[in-house]
């Protein structure tokens, strides 16, 4: 009996050590919280040392994207892009979002990137380039004016566009993710043309690769 419970905090110890890098205290602090908080679910759900161990690793996973330390890369990006009205804010679930708008990304019916764009990019493959220990997920986006499935297309292109820049400028492509959501996912009334404005734009998502 007090071997199972005594294993807890090993785990924790053991993810945090692993996990734990000069760029990642704070990740490694937030995956040894996780740690121990999953594990005490995976034993009341389990009863025996598996159910422990896999809550551990659960908990572990969520509590290091919710502990790592973004403001030091928010805080440069925010430099970086000033004035191309990009926004960049923490997520609920500890991943960062770098949202780009529609004036900065792609002429109508493009996936070509703009040159106003191509500098904001290269901010973020610098920082990406700064921080190995990071990924990136970029989801394209489009207004409702026109064919959905066609709006469903385009915005999957302008992702994968985007990637295949960061790509092209050193970041790994197994740390780069691109999807496209179409006009599925809305900010703003459609109604408008100010509305439709913020609903077209990409959107950056940078999460802590969880070791």
């Amino acid at each position: 009996m007090h071997a199972k419970f005594a294993i807890v905090p090993l785990v924790a110890t053991l993810l945090v050590a692993g996990c734990a890098t000069e760029q990642q205290t704070h990740t490694a602090v937030g995956s040894g919280v996780g740690a121990a908080v999953g594990a005490g679910l995976g034993n009341l759900i389990g009863g025996n040392t598996t159910g422990t161990l896999v809550g551990a690793a659960v908990g572990a996973a969520a509590g290091g994207a919710a502990g790592y330390n973004w403001n030091a890369i928010r805080g440069k990006l925010n430099k970086d892009t000033a004035g191309t009205g990009t926004q960049i804010t923490e997520q609920p679930d500890g991943s960062l979002k770098v949202n780009i708008p529609s004036q900065v990304t792609f002429d109508t019916d493009s996936s070509s990137i703009k040159p106003s764009f191509r500098s904001v990019l290269d901010q973020v493959s610098q920082t990406l380039g700064q921080h190995p220990d990071v990924a990136a997920n970029v989801v394209g986006h489009t207004d409702s004016t026109g064919n959905a499935q066609y709006n469903m297309q385009l915005s999957q292109r302008r992702a994968q566009s985007v990637a295949a820049y960061l790509g092209d400028r050193g970041v790994a492509r197994n740390r780069l993710t691109a999807e496209g959501r179409g006009q599925t996912q809305p900010v703003a009334d459609n109604a408008t043309e100010a509305g439709r404005a913020q609903n077209r734009r990409v959107e950056i998502f940078l999460k802590p690769i969880q070791g």
